[in-house]
C-alpha cells in the first residue's frame, strides 16, 4: 500500500516517469478488459487512451487510500459504458434512405432541415456558457457529472443553464 500511495502522490504531482511506468503497468490489463466489449466505431487503444488521457488531466483527484490499480480500472469502464450509452442513441442512416424517398418525403426532410437549422440559430443566441453546457447535454449527450467534471461546475448549476435554455427555445419556436 505505500507504494501505491507513493505512486498517487508522484502521479499528482505530475512525474512523467511515473505516468510512463503506470502507463505501461496497466496497459495490456485494459485492452483486454475493453476488447470484451462491441464496438461499432472505436478500438480498444482508443478507450485506453482516453482514460489515460482522463487520469491525467483529473490526477489531482486521485485517491490514496484506495488501490490505484482499481482507480485506472474503473475510470477505463465508466468511459466505454459512457461511450457505449451514446452509441445506443445513435441510429445508422442507410446510404439508400435518400435514394429511394419520394417527392413528398424529401420535402418533409427539407422541412425538417429547416427546423434544425432554426433551432440551431436559437441556441446561438444563448449566453455563451448556456450555449456550451446545452450543447454538450443535448447535443453530444454528455451526463450531468461528465459535464461537472469538465466544467467544474455544480450538478444544481447545469441542470438551470439547461433549463433556461430550454425554456428560451421553447419560447422563441411558441413565437415563430
Amino acid at each position: 500500500m505505500k507504494s501505491n500511495r507513493k505512486t498517487i502522490q508522484q502521479l499528482k504531482l505530475g512525474n512523467t516517469k511515473t505516468f510512463k511506468k503506470v502507463y505501461l503497468a496497466y496497459y495490456d490489463k485494459l485492452f483486454h478488459i475493453c476488447k470484451k466489449f462491441q464496438f461499432k466505431f472505436l478500438t480498444p487503444e482508443d478507450f485506453i487512451q482516453e482514460a489515460f488521457v482522463k487520469i491525467y488531466k483529473n490526477r489531482h483527484q486521485l485517491k490514496e487510500d484506495v488501490v490505484l490499480e482499481a482507480q485506472i480500472i474503473v475510470i477505463c469502464k465508466n468511459i466505454i459504458y459512457n461511450y457505449l450509452q451514446r452509441e445506443k442513441k445513435i441510429i445508422p442512416l442507410d446510404s439508400n434512405y435518400l435514394r429511394d424517398q419520394t417527392s413528398s418525403e424529401i420535402s418533409d426532410y427539407d422541412e425538417t432541415a429547416d427546423k434544425s437549422e432554426n433551432i440551431s440559430k436559437l441556441i446561438d443566441q444563448l449566453p455563451v456558457q448556456q450555449k456550451k453546457i446545452f450543447k454538450l447535454h443535448k447535443l453530444e449527450n454528455y451526463s450531468y457529472k461528465e459535464i461537472s467534471s469538465m466544467t467544474q461546475l455544480s450538478h444544481k448549476t447545469i441542470a438551470n443553464h439547461i433549463y433556461l435554455a430550454n425554456n428560451f427555445i421553447r419560447k422563441k419556436i411558441k413565437k415563430a
